[in-house]
């Protein structure tokens, strides 16, 4: 997807070692594309080729072409990194979801726009403009700016003053 929109995936937190490796806090669920070697991320108008990746506790070990020893890895830390979108059909976009309208499978009823997605232990919460919480497990699809959900009955009764 050339000249695509970038989505951030992750931040490198800091340098590790002498050889220029960065750990990395991945945000992506695709890690094997992200950090493949060869893979291209941005650090704000800097691009960064992937030469290799480990897993390390809940982070990753990564080191870049052309970063070869601790100064240059001390360089790149607190820098987000940001990559194009993937092309998977399968999979919500945040950033495809933000701004769209979402609508009732059965009912047809538009229950607003989606302001936020908002993180949460069990699954991603779908923000709507009224207020309203929508868990991602009730997405049906999402295209041409639009979410179709399949709540269950009575979600959107629900009165939190109660």
């Amino acid at each position: 997807m050339p000249g695509a929109e970038r989505l951030e995936v992750g931040r490198v937190t800091k340098a590790h070692g002498l050889r220029g490796e960065v750990v990395v806090h991945l945000t992506s669920d695709y890690p094997e594309a992200r950090l493949a070697p060869g893979s291209r991320l941005h650090a704000g108008p800097d691009e960064l080729v992937v030469r290799s990746a480990r897993p390390h506790q809940d982070r990753w070990l990564v080191l870049f072409e052309g970063v070869v020893d601790r100064p240059a890895a001390e360089r790149l830390a607190g820098r987000a990194l940001s990559g194009e979108a993937l092309d998977d059909p399968e999979a919500l976009w945040v950033h495809e979801l933000i701004g769209s309208r979402v609508v009732e499978e059965e009912t047809g009823v538009d229950r607003g726009r989606v302001v936020s997605v908002v993180a949460n232990p069990a699954h991603e919460l779908l923000e709507l403009e009224s207020g309203a919480l929508v868990p991602v497990v009730f997405v049906r699809s999402c295209v041409d700016g639009g979410t179709l959900i399949a709540p269950p009955p009575r979600l959107f009764d629900l009165d939190s003053s109660s």
